[in-house]
C-alpha cells in the first residue's frame, strides 16, 4: 500500500471514533449542567461517580482494546475460526471480570464515596447514584467489548452511530428523570440509554456471520488477557498520573486549580483526536500483519502525520481563542487569566503527545503493548517530579514538566520502533541471502 493509501485508511477509521468520543464528552457536559440545578452537592456526587467510571475504563480496556486487535489480526488472516475464537474470548474475560467489578462496586459504594468526598450533603447522593450505576457497569462493559468487535472487523461506523444514539437518548431522557428523581434520575438515565445501544449494538453483531459464537474460548481468553492487559495498564497508568498532577497543580491555589481543570476539559477536543488515530493505527497494523503483510513504518509514519497535523492545528486554534474559551466557561477574571496563560503553553506538550499516542496503535496493533507501558511508567515516573520541581514557575513550568516527559517519551519509543525495524530489515536480508 502507498503512504496515500495508509493515511486514508487511517482517518477512515479515526474520524468515526473521533466523533463518538465528543458525543459521550457533549452528553457529560449536558448532563452535569441539568444536574447544577440540583445543586453543589448533587454536582459533586455526579462529577465523583463519573470520575470513578472513567477510571473503570481502564478494566475494559483488557477485554475491549485485546478484542479489537486479535478480530482485526484474524480478518486479515482471513482465518474465520480464529476471528470466532478471539471474539469468544473478549466474551469469557468479560465474564469473568464484570460480576467481580460490579459487585465490589455496589458493595463498597458508600466507602469509596466516603473516600473522595469525606461527608457532608454530597455523601448520601453519591451512594443513590452509585447503586444505580454500579449495576449498570455492566451495560457499560458489554458496550465497550461490543464496539472493540466491531471496531476489529473494521467497523467504527456503527460504534460511533451506537454512541450518539446512546447520548443522543440521554440527553432526551435527563431532564424529565432528574425532574422526578433527582441524583438517582440522572444514573437511572444513563444506565437505560445506554442499554437500548447495547441492544443495537448485540443486533450488529447478530447480522455478521463471521461474529456468531464458536466453540473453544479457553485459550482465547488468555490471548485476550494478555493482549489487553498492558493497553490497560498504560490508560490506568496516564488515569493515574493526571490525577496527582491535580494535586500537584492545587499547590498554586485554588485559582490555578479551576483554570487547569477547564482548560483541560477543553483539551479533550485534540487528545481524543490523537487515541481516535492511535485505535486506527492499531487496528490498521493487526489486520494487515494479519494478512501478512508488516508496513508498521509506513502506518507509524502516517500516524504520526494525521495526529501531529491535527495537534498543531488544535494547539495554534487553543492558542488563539484561549481568551474566548475561558470566557465561554464564565470564568472569572483570574481564573480566566491562568486559563489562557496555561492553553498558550500547552501547545509544545500538545503536539508530542499527539505523536507519542498516534505512534503507540502501532505498537498495540503489533503486539508491542508492553513495550509501550513501560515508555508510559518512564514518562510518568518524570512526568510528576518535574512537575513538582517546576510548578514555581506557575502553571507555565506545569506545561514545560508536560513537554520535557513527553519529549523523552517520544525519543525513546521512537528509537524502540526505528531500531526494531531495523532488526527485522537486516533478518529479512539474511533469509533472503540464504536461499
Amino acid at each position: 500500500m502507498c503512504a496515500d493509501s495508509h493515511r486514508r485508511r487511517l482517518i477512515a477509521l479515526a474520524h468515526p471514533v473521533y466523533f463518538s468520543l465528543l458525543a459521550s464528552v457533549a452528553a457529560g457536559i449536558i448532563n452535569t449542567v441539568w444536574v447544577s440545578r440540583l445543586g453543589g452537592p448533587a454536582v459533586a456526587a455526579v462529577a465523583v461517580a463519573t470520575n470513578t467510571e472513567n477510571v473503570l475504563l481502564g478494566v475494559a480496556l483488557v477485554f475491549g482494546s485485546g478484542t479489537t486487535v486479535l478480530v482485526a489480526h484474524a480478518r486479515g488472516a482471513r482465518d474465520p475460526g480464529a476471528l470466532r475464537a478471539a471474539v469468544r474470548g473478549g466474551w469469557a474475560v468479560f465474564g469473568a471480570v464484570t460480576p467481580v467489578v460490579v459487585a465490589a462496586g455496589f458493595l463498597l459504594r458508600e466507602p469509596l464515596a466516603r473516600l473522595v468526598l469525606g461527608g457532608g450533603a454530597a455523601l448520601p447522593l453519591a451512594v443513590g447514584y452509585f447503586a444505580i450505576s454500579m449495576p449498570g457497569i455492566a451495560v457499560f462493559f458489554a458496550q465497550q467489548l461490543v464496539d472493540g468487535i466491531l471496531k476489529g472487523a473494521g467497523d467504527t461506523r456503527t460504534p460511533m452511530r451506537l454512541a450518539l444514539l446512546a447520548n443522543g437518548l440521554i440527553l432526551v431522557c435527563d431532564p424529565f428523570l432528574i425532574h422526578l428523581y433527582g441524583v438517582r434520575g440522572a444514573a437511572a438515565s444513563t444506565v437505560l440509554c445506554r442499554c437500548v445501544a447495547l441492544g443495537a449494538g448485540l443486533v450488529a453483531l447478530r447480522r455478521n456471520a463471521l461474529l456468531r459464537s464458536a466453540a473453544g474460548p479457553g485459550v482465547a481468553f488468555w490471548r485476550t488477557l494478555r493482549t489487553g492487559l498492558p493497553m490497560a495498564a498504560d490508560f490506568t497508568v496516564r488515569q493515574g498520573g493526571a490525577l496527582v498532577l491535580v494535586a500537584i497543580v492545587a499547590r498554586l491555589g485554588v485559582t490555578a486549580v479551576a483554570a487547569y481543570s477547564i482548560a483541560y476539559k477543553v483539551m479533550y477536543v485534540a487528545t481524543m483526536g490523537f487515541y481516535a488515530v492511535r485505535q486506527a493505527a492499531s487496528i490498521h497494523t493487526a489486520h494487515l500483519l494479519g494478512a501478512g503483510r508488516d508496513e508498521r513504518r509506513a502506518i507509524g509514519r502516517q500516524a504520526v502525520l494525521v495526529s501531529g497535523g491535527f495537534g498543531l492545528a488544535a494547539a495554534v486554534l487553543l492558542a488563539a481563542a484561549a481568551p474566548w474559551i475561558m470566557a465561554a466557561f464564565g470564568a472569572g477574571p483570574g481564573v480566566a487569566h491562568d486559563g489562557v496563560l496555561f492553553l498558550r503553553c500547552v501547545g509544545p506538550y500538545l503536539l508530542l503527545m499527539a505523536c507519542f499516542i498516534a505512534l503507540g496503535g502501532v505498537f498495540e496493533g503489533s503486539g508491542g503493548a508492553p513495550v509501550l507501558l513501560r515508555v508510559t511508567l518512564l514518562g510518568t515516573a518524570l512526568q510528576l517530579p518535574l512537575a513538582y520541581g517546576l510548578s514555581g514557575l506557575g502553571l507555565p513550568g506545569v506545561c514545560l514538566a508536560l513537554a520535557l516527559a513527553m519529549a523523552v517519551q517520544c525519543a525513546v519509543v521512537g528509537a524502540v520502533f526505528l531500531r526494531a525495524r531495523r532488526q527485522e530489515e537486516t533478518e529479512d536480508l539474511v533469509a533472503r541471502a540464504s536461499v
